[in-house]
């Protein structure tokens, strides 16, 4: 659909339809070595000098274009639908400032690498919510956060010994929001070797910011490795892995655990580690209700970082919207030492290859805010702490649990139930400070000779859990 058309959904859907008819066609590579060479500083320069798209029709939510360069080198068409009819934004090097950089003379239209979305806050000011750039990444973030994690819209054969498979985004038709809307739909046409597939994603910006994403996949071939939901973030290290730390902040990370509501109703906490080597981590379920990498420190003394304000960071959580069915939340750890790098990914994977020539629809929402919209109505994990054990391989470890159910009226059968395997653990201690609604477990554990441990621990009384599941693998 390009200039003057009028816009129909379902054409965007048939457009990736079409498109997985054919062999896969990689993207152009015409961008000028002047942008391809940036490094990150100077490509954060480059400013969009124009009015915002719409910014001047009280539609309560703008769209800024994002210049292709450093690593974001693919174009993306962007087209704007007004009163039903499709508009392309073209390209001219005279809406940007450059910094330092000279643009070549006679600078064809390059396109654009993705776009901004952009809000009226309570003030008047612009609200920067959403960015869409990149592969098929896209972030978001409630008022008053910082961007942490990123969301993709399509994950194939992360770590996986043949390499992973990026899809890519090739166009966007974004729908002119209402006057006064608080709301604005995005649909898109993706594509890869594998499979092509179109998206509609719908951003709601407030203080949490809501995405309904709807997808439907074609596969040009068996897709066996399906990663849906994604989201990527960064863990380097926190209270639960000091070891060989030299910096001056207590704690590094955007994310602190992966949260999940599984289809059993059974809420499992799992703290993020810094690993030496790949880990990766399958939790097994069928229809899910929720996961999500969430920060749940929001304290400044946390972190001390004044340049990154990691306590500011969103937690993002992933509603299923219909039944997903049997498959298993992934969540891969990959080793860091670089606070840059997006170390952490979680997603769904089902089960059920995807076949080729199949159409798979699949929909859900996600909330990107200061907590989960879905919490536990139990006590939750609110500290994981590890260090060096009495003697060998062993480490002990403090795990506080904090809800209102552990205040003064604590239960007279309190207990904790601990399980580990392969491994052992001793000293197991059972702590309450009902003046902080705070339980803490302690504990040794001895892995033997063993390179890895799953642990398992929940708080009980009466013969039912009052406190979420904490789940965590120790490796050396």
């Amino acid at each position: 659909m390009g200039d003057n058309q009028r816009f129909d959904p379902a054409v965007v859907i048939d457009i990736a339809r079409q498109l997985a008819k054919k062999p896969f066609a990689p993207l152009p590579t015409d961008l000028p070595d002047v942008f391809a060479n940036l490094n990150q500083e100077q490509y954060a320069a480059i400013r969009y000098t124009q009015p915002p798209v719409w910014s001047s029709e009280a539609r309560g939510i703008a769209v800024e274009p994002l210049h292709r360069g450093f690593v974001f080198r693919d174009a993306v068409d962007l087209y704007l639908v007004e009163d039903g009819a499709v508009r392309r934004i073209g390209y001219s090097p005279s809406q940007f400032e450059f910094g330092r950089i000279n643009p070549p003379n006679n600078l064809a239209d390059i396109g654009f690498s993705g776009f901004r979305l952009l809000a009226q806050n309570g003030n008047g000011r612009p609200f920067d919510f959403a960015v869409v750039q990149g592969g098929t990444f896209f972030r978001a973030i409630a008022r008053g956060q910082n961007y942490g994690a990123i969301a993709r819209a399509l994950t194939l054969r992360p770590a996986e010994a043949r390499g992973e498979e990026f899809p890519v985004f090739r166009a966007f038709w974004l729908e002119r929001p209402a006057v006064g809307s608080n709301g604005i739909t995005v649909h898109g046409v993706m594509d890869s070797e594998s499979t092509a597939g179109a998206v509609r994603m719908t951003f709601r910006p407030g203080d949490m910011t809501i995405v309904d994403v709807e997808t439907t996949l074609f596969p040009r071939v068996n897709l066996e490795h399906v990663g849906l939901g994604g989201i990527a973030s960064t863990y380097l290290y926190g209270a639960n892995d000091l070891l060989n730390t030299n910096d001056i902040r207590p704690a590094v990370h955007e994310s602190s655990g992966l949260q999940m509501l599984n289809g059993s109703g059974e809420w499992l906490w799992r703290p993020l580690h810094n690993p030496e080597t790949l880990q990766i981590s399958a939790f097994v379920d069928n229809s899910p209700k929720g996961f999500g990498l969430l920060q749940r420190d929001r304290a400044y003394e946390s972190f001390q970082d004044d340049e990154q304000r990691f306590e500011r960071r969103p937690s993002v959580w992933v509603e299923p919207l219909g039944d997903w069915g049997q498959g298993s939340v992934q969540l891969l750890e990959i080793p860091t030492d670089a606070e840059i790098n997006d170390n952490i990914l979680a997603y769904w994977r089902p089960k059920a290859a995807m076949a080729a020539g199949s159409e798979v629809p699949l929909a859900y929402r996600q909330y990107w805010g200061w907590t989960s919209p879905e919490r536990p109505p139990l006590a939750t994990v609110t500290q994981t702490r590890s260090g060096r054990g009495g003697g060998g391989r062993r480490r002990r470890f403090a795990v506080d649990f904090s809800g209102d159910n552990l205040g003064e009226n604590l239960p007279t059968d309190l207990k904790s139930v601990l399980t580990v395997g392969p491994g052992t653990f001793q000293n197991l201690k059972l702590l309450p400070y009902p003046e902080r609604k705070t339980v803490r477990v302690a504990f040794e554990l001895d892995p033997g000779n063993e390179n890895a441990c799953e642990m398992r621990l929940i708080l009980e009384a009466g013969g039912k859990p009052i406190s979420e599941t904490w789940l965590y693998r120790w490796t050396p």
